[in-house]
């Protein structure tokens, strides 16, 4: 099995409930944003689709998607070329997300009704509750809902489709970089001072919650990436 098919079958999982063109792209996606596919390597879709014993027709539409999305290229004469995320792509993403992420909470604190604010009261204790109880996978989970939450309170659709994206990119880093307790303990930590500042309406104090909770994130996700393109390179 070649490299390139041997890293994307890893996180292919043919067992979901999904089109197969939509699985194949998912695949793609994660391992060429995990690095497991090096920037400047090519991806051959003759020959992962006979090593894969796939059709070529979900194989050219997750390609298709993934030259809209910027991580590979469709060089003339050569083919299909993988980008990837560099870490200043992970730099870029965090300075806009920090930008817009500002934006969107003000926004929906001024919004949100007390409900509202049960609500998200309600999300954390429950985040709190499968933290303790060492449920990792539903807490990052719960983490995500936190964040989505906000976005839509913020009614500023156009605002959520951006962000959410954004977050889509890192997402895999995230979810590595936040295993370790310590790590979930402070970030959730670090929403339950984001809800209680919207509680009181602290804009000034929101705004820096909001830039530090990011640039410790940032720099986590930053270590989980060069260890992976150590280890690719390796």
């Amino acid at each position: 099995m070649s490299t390139i098919s041997e890293a994307v079958g890893k996180n292919l999982d043919l067992s979901l409930n999904e089109p197969l063109k939509e699985l194949v792209y998912k695949a793609f996606r994660k391992t060429i944003i995990l690095g497991e596919i090096p920037a400047g390597q090519r991806i051959n879709e003759k020959e992962f689709s006979e090593v894969m014993n796939i059709s070529r027709t979900p194989i050219r539409y997750a390609l298709q998607k993934l030259v809209e999305e910027g991580l590979v290229d469709h060089v003339r004469g050569v083919g299909i070329i993988v980008r990837g995320i560099s870490l200043n792509d992970a730099t870029e993403i965090y300075a806009i997300r920090k930008s817009l992420d500002v934006l969107a909470t003000i926004t929906a604190m001024k919004e949100m009704s007390p409900e509202d604010f049960d609500e998200l009261k309600a999300l954390l204790e429950e985040t709190e509750r499968l933290n303790e109880a060492n449920e990792i996978d539903q807490v990052l989970q719960k983490f995500s809902d936190f964040n989505e939450l906000i976005y839509e309170k913020s009614k500023m659709l156009r605002l959520k489709s951006i962000v959410m994206k954004l977050r889509e990119y890192l997402v895999y880093f995230r979810d590595i970089s936040i295993r370790s307790k310590d790590r979930r303990d402070k970030a959730l930590n670090e929403h339950w001072l984001i809800y209680q500042c919207m509680m009181n309406q602290e804009e000034e104090q929101l705004k820096q919650l909001i830039t530090e909770h990011l640039d410790y994130s940032q720099t986590f996700i930053i270590k989980e990436m060069e260890k992976h393109l150590h280890e690719t390179a390796n």
